[in-house]
């Protein structure tokens, strides 16, 4: 049998409109009743195309406009998959608005107010917030479209489809970040490649529990067929062996746990900066002169390079010097006990320009110190000696001395005693550093004065020889005195102003009492509200009351200039 259902006259439905009462016009929010909207019907959200970047991967700001006419996409912030990572974005991030701030979607929320919250939320809150209607199902798809940086965690149990899912969703992926939990392979570079055509960085880090099965014939292949990549960072890249990297865009590459590599060769004409960490169980057969010599011709415009390994000599540093590269700016030796003084004079001779020079580790003394002096005086800003047992709190001094624009030095554990068995040096570095027969009791008791103009970061962390310590630095903000065990608390001086962070873990609590007491009482001075003046005679400072003084307002302006950030005493 066939139900009729006529439908309902105007007049029903009029009837049946005026007893739901009065409601607020879905266009501008006024209330319907006795209401003419002048307001334009609004564009709907599937006809809606974006146009401004607002979030580095998935906010751009939908408009009536056609994408022939957008601009180019300007990163932002990333979206995360790490439940660690902040959830949101900085408001003061958000630069992107609707052109038609007036419109409504079905749920009733002004367009650029629901575009402002979904763009905040992480991808997890995007996958949630696509199942609420379908108005917000289109816009989801629209953010993960304009996506250009995206930063995933790749669980243990998460398979290699998950990442390619995730990927589809962003065609115009630009930065890739990923963490793995899981093994990774050929299969997960493959995806990769498929997936993020404009790729330009990609960093994959891995965690201690998984394993980098890639090869180096597959990294190879991977840089060769990416054309417009240009920055490559990875950790775990134990399984590499012998590779060579040919690429006309690459301008940075960062590997990490390297291990015996019979062939290294890097082909990149536009590589400006390198970072070679090799494993503390390398046992020398990575040939690090023949690698650093070719760098000359295959790399030369390389700007900043860092080699991290046990077997750097010598004999690598005199490589490095004949590959003659003209724009090195920035030069990171760290952990080869055998770079010595000599070491030390070949650099000063072929690269006078360096800005940052990182020696921690080696065996340089204080006759080392000098030549750095007497060379980069005019360009060096940061000097970093870290666990260099020949260095004294002489050649310390003298380096802040002579470098006027130095900024950052670090001199951790090179002022400790002689038969101090710091379990820090074993837990940064793995390995034996080379012990000196060095007997002279200038290795206790030190003194270290300095005064500089310039310098803003200072670590003496595990100075356990330092006794006492003078410092006038008007603009050091960070000072590292942890484990400096045997500083004693009136041999302790802190005459800066700027200071906002002091590590102290593993001191003495009368140090750290004394160091909370001269950060905190620096400027008692400047917050006496009571005025003073001299007599006209210069005898005395006598105080004048408030209602005498007729520049009391300068006064208070010039005190309000001078207050200062608290600082922090950490010791944790």
């Amino acid at each position: 049998m066939q139900h009729f259902h006529p439908k309902p006259s105007v007049s029903s439905q009029a009837k049946f409109g005026k007893k739901r009462g009065n409601y607020n016009c879905g266009r501008c929010g006024l209330p319907k009743k006795g209401h003419i909207c002048t307001v334009s019907t609004p564009v709907t959200s599937s006809s809606a195309t974006p146009c401004n970047s607002s979030l580095s991967v998935a906010a751009s700001a939908p408009s009536s406009v056609s994408a022939a006419r957008c601009p180019p996409l300007r990163p932002r912030r990333a979206l995360s998959f790490d439940d660690e990572e902040p959830d949101g974005l900085d408001p003061s991030e958000s630069t992107a608005v609707w052109p038609q701030g007036d419109d409504l979607d079905s749920s009733g929320l002004p367009g650029n107010v629901l575009w402002d919250v979904l763009k905040r939320l992480p991808p997890s809150g995007l996958l949630t917030a696509a199942k609420v209607s379908r108005g917000w199902r289109d816009m989801t798809k629209r953010l993960w479209k304009a996506a250009e940086e995206l930063r995933l965690r790749v669980r243990a149990s998460v398979q290699v489809g998950f990442v390619a899912s995730m990927l589809q969703k962003c065609p115009g992926i630009v930065n890739l970040s990923l963490v793995m939990e899981s093994d990774l392979d050929s299969t997960m570079l493959a995806c990769i490649a498929f997936s993020c055509p404009n790729l330009t960085f990609l960093e994959i880090s891995v965690s201690d529990s998984a394993v980098n099965r890639i090869t180096g014939s597959e990294l190879g292949r991977f840089v060769a067929d990416k054309k417009s990549l240009k920055s490559l960072k990875m950790e775990g890249c134990s399984s590499l062996g012998g590779f060579v990297l040919c690429s006309s865009s690459l301008s940075t590459i960062w590997l990490s746990d390297l291990y015996s590599h019979s062939k290294m060769v890097f082909n990149c004409p536009q590589l400006r900066e390198i970072s070679l960490k090799f494993s503390h169980r390398e046992k020398g057969s990575t040939d690090l002169a023949t690698m650093v010599e070719g760098w000359g011709r295959s790399c030369p415009r390389l700007q900043n390079i860092r080699i991290y390994s046990v077997q750097l000599s010598h004999t690598a540093v005199l490589a490095l010097t004949a590959a003659q590269l003209r724009g090195l700016r920035m030069l990171s030796l760290v952990s080869g006990s055998d770079v010595t003084d000599a070491s030390v004079a070949a650099i000063a001779s072929s690269y006078p320009n360096l800005e940052l020079l990182d020696l921690s580790g080696s065996s340089v003394s204080d006759s080392g110190i000098s030549m750095i002096c007497n060379v980069f005086s005019e360009t060096l800003t940061r000097l970093l000696l870290a666990l260099c047992p020949n260095v004294t709190s002489s050649g310390i001094q003298f380096a802040t001395a002579q470098l006027p624009h130095l900024e950052i030095m670090d001199c951790g554990m090179t002022i400790c005693e002689p038969d101090s068995d710091n379990s820090i040096a074993d837990e940064n570095n793995h390995h034996k550093l080379q012990k000196t027969s060095i007997t002279n009791v200038h290795l206790t008791n030190q003194k270290l004065i300095i005064k500089h103009s310039c310098l803003k970061k200072l670590s003496l962390w595990g100075c356990s020889g330092l006794d006492a310590l003078y410092l006038n630095c008007t603009q050091l903000k960070d000072l590292n005195l942890n484990s400096c065990t045997n500083l004693h608390p009136e041999r302790l001086l802190l005459q800066c102003p700027s200071l906002e962070n002091v590590h102290a873990s593993g001191c003495q609590d009368m140090l750290v009492g004394a160091i909370q007491s001269q950060v905190c009482n620096a400027f008692t001075d400047l917050e006496n509200p009571s005025p003073c003046k001299r007599l006209p005679d210069g005898s005395k400072r006598v105080r004048v009351p408030h209602l005498v003084n007729t520049e009391l307002a300068d006064e208070e302006t010039k005190r309000s200039r001078k207050k200062r950030r608290l600082c922090n005493v950490l010791l944790d």
